[in-house]
């Protein structure tokens, strides 16, 4: 008997637990978090309110949230600015001369910005960017490799109440002109070249083929790196360091509605034409402050390793916005994890005494193919708090992970997207840990696993992942295509739908299984690819795997897989066989992959996520839609 199209066979089943330490409940702010996560969803404006409060606003909200499904407003006529809240109050403390940013270059070059220092920086190009005409509302496009500047002019956009839009530096000229066209961008504010394992890229030659065709653009600003600097046009183009040199180091905050658009942040990531995702001021401020405290238990002492861009959600989220709205101190990295050495990420952990460390499980799964010598090369014994983010993370990369830095540190699962702006789903330092599982709703999210009519499915059984209450940071639109937005809340019955597969444990804890679009479906059976990709890593052999659906006359689909080997290892007949029955005995025989194919790199976006459609297409020889945010 078939399954109903809406019913997800969960074939895996990881029993392991990993248990806080002492030290680590100790420190954490939630201590207890079945109460806080009770008291929070018993009234849960009464919780964002209190967090509300925990940050600056010029005036107060007359009603914490105004809910016409599926439009939401929150913090209701307050005024406030987030980048003021990132930088003036901390100016104004003990915090002013304590280190905000640390950007080490792809050749070990290190930049050191105070709060104070920022402040000045992030000033003077406000008033650079008012120098030019650009006031509240216009689009910005910010298109620089991961460099201070690119965070310098997203904090002096917020601060002048101009949308920023960064897009990330690998993205082709047609990428970054769909964009720049779509937003209507006044100003791109881009760097002569990036650097990409020793290989310059001429980021300067991308943006002069992507504005030829965008009439709205005025000005282009380019930071040159290089020496002799590359000449630039007299009519359109300006030096960063001439625009920045005599302007002004103060610069008043724009007071803004909390509604007002902070950013517009395209994403199409594994489906579709690129969407822009539009968040605004307040509420995102709100949401990214609380969980960067709560789930990377941030205090003052810490220096704060995210290893992700400020061109994706990520970066925005945990290296600009939540982490400084906290005081935290930031380290950012230019290059690759591997490049010159697979050394790279934990010499710079011993090198600065990092303290919480968020990554992702591509990047753990690089890492993992090339052995633990590695990292015992090097003292990691300063981290106390480990984060993962992007595709859920199977358990054997979670446990190499854990065991590599010391088999002591907690790992915060975390899962959300673009359009949720924040963490939704994850665990804090202080709760029991599931390898492989992103565990609880964060305080004050209402999560559940449905069925298509929204119905809560048993423990243990995979369905649609739904969150069934607006929160403060979610998005507000999708720019110019409100009905996408809607699309959102449109497929299941009063629940945002993220498109994921999803599966709830006896204990409430999630564990997501892939996006639904990549659900196989073998003899009726709806499978999903989370599930298998993490059984046939969990063979030694394996560092990272994809699989995907291909027709079958008889089944309806096979599952084909597409394996990396750890460095070391050789291609055999022998070995496929062992591959096929490692899933056997995890998943059991419906899940064993008709072919497996050995392959040297998968197509990824550029942050990481496995393109599973491009693979797709190319195996029936289909046109693989939008490829934008293809790394390779």
């Amino acid at each position: 008997m078939t399954q109903p199209p809406d019913k997800f066979e969960s074939l895996l089943h990881e029993k392991r637990v990993i248990h806080p330490t002492a030290e680590t409940k100790s420190r954490t702010y939630i201590k207890d978090y079945e109460a806080a996560y009770k008291q929070s969803i018993a009234d849960p404006e009464a919780f964002w309110d209190q967090a509300a409060k925990e940050l600056e606003w010029f005036s107060p909200w007359s009603k914490v949230l105004e809910w016409n499904y599926p439009w939401a407003k929150w913090f209701v006529d307050a005024t406030c600015n987030i980048s003021y809240n990132c930088l003036d109050r901390h100016v104004k403390t003990w915090r002013k001369n304590k280190v905000a940013v640390i950007w080490v270059g792809e050749q070990g070059e290190e930049r050191i910005f105070t709060y104070a220092e920022l402040y000045r920086q992030v000033n003077r190009c406000a008033n650079a960017l008012k120098s030019l005409g650009l006031k509240k509302g216009d689009r910005v496009t910010i298109y620089l490799p991961k460099i201070p500047e690119q965070i310098v002019a997203m904090l002096a956009c917020a601060r002048i109440g101009v949308i920023h839009s960064v897009v990330y530096s690998g993205f082709s000229a047609p990428a970054l002109q769909s964009r720049i066209q779509d937003s209507e961008a006044r100003l791109v504010i881009t760097a002569d070249v990036g650097y990409d394992r020793s290989k310059v890229v001429n980021l300067k030659i991308v943006v002069d083929q992507a504005v030829a065709n965008c009439p709205t653009v005025e000005k282009v600003v380019v930071v040159r790196r290089q020496q002799p600097g590359v000449p630039l046009s007299a009519s359109k183009e300006i030096d960063w360091y001439e625009w920045l040199k005599n302007q002004k180091p103060t610069c008043e905050p724009e007071k803004l509605d909390a509604e007002a658009p902070l950013y517009i942040l395209y994403t199409s990531g594994t489906t579709g034409k690129p969407k822009g995702v539009v968040h605004v001021h307040g509420g995102y401020m709100v949401g990214t402050y609380l969980t960067a405290k709560y789930v990377f238990d941030l205090h003052d002492d810490d220096i704060y390793f995210c290893v992700a861009d400020p061109g994706w959600v990520t970066g925005h989220s945990y290296i600009v916005y939540g982490p400084l709205l906290n005081g935290a101190t930031i380290l950012t990295a230019e290059g690759k994890p591997d490049y010159p050495d697979p050394g790279r990420w934990w010499s710079i952990i011993e090198q600065y005494g990092v303290t919480v460390f968020y990554t992702t499980p591509t990047a753990i799964r690089l890492l993992m193919k090339y052995g633990e010598d590695w990292p015992k090369k090097y003292d990691l014994s300063s981290l106390r708090v480990l984060g993962s983010v992007g595709e859920p993370i199977n358990p054997e990369a979670w446990e190499w992970f854990y065991h590599v830095t010391g088999s002591k540190y907690p790992i915060m699962d975390t899962w959300w997207q673009t359009e949720t702006g924040m963490i939704l789903i994850t665990p804090l330092p202080s709760i029991m840990l599931k390898p492989g599982s992103a565990t609880r709703p964060f305080l004050g999210i209402e999560a559940d696993v449905v069925d298509r009519e929204g119905n809560s499915v048993p423990a243990n059984t995979g369905g649609f992942a739904v969150i069934k209450k607006p929160w403060p940071a979610m998005m507000r639109t999708i720019y110019k295509d409100p009905d996408r937005y809607k699309s959102y809340w449109n497929i299941i019955p009063n629940c945002y739908t993220a498109g994921d597969v999803c599966r709830k444990d006896e204990d409430g804890y999630m564990w997501f299984m892939g996006r639904a679009d990549d659900v196989i479906k073998v003899a009726g059976n709806r499978i999903g690819t989370a599930e298998v990709e993490s059984a046939l890593v969990s063979h030694h052999s394996v560092a990272e795997a994809a699989v995907i659906g291909v027709p079958h006359k008889t089944a309806g689909e096979a599952i084909k897989a597409f394996v990396i080997l750890k460095q070391g290892e050789k291609q055999s007949a022998e070995l496929i066989k062992a591959l096929m029955a490692q899933v056997e005995k995890e998943l059991g025989k419906i899940a064993v992959p008709r072919a497996i194919d050995i392959v040297p790199s998968l197509p990824k976006t550029r942050s990481g996520k496995i393109m599973r459609r491009v693979l797709k297409a190319k195996e029936l020889g289909q046109d693989p839609g939008d490829i934008s945010t293809l790394e390779e």
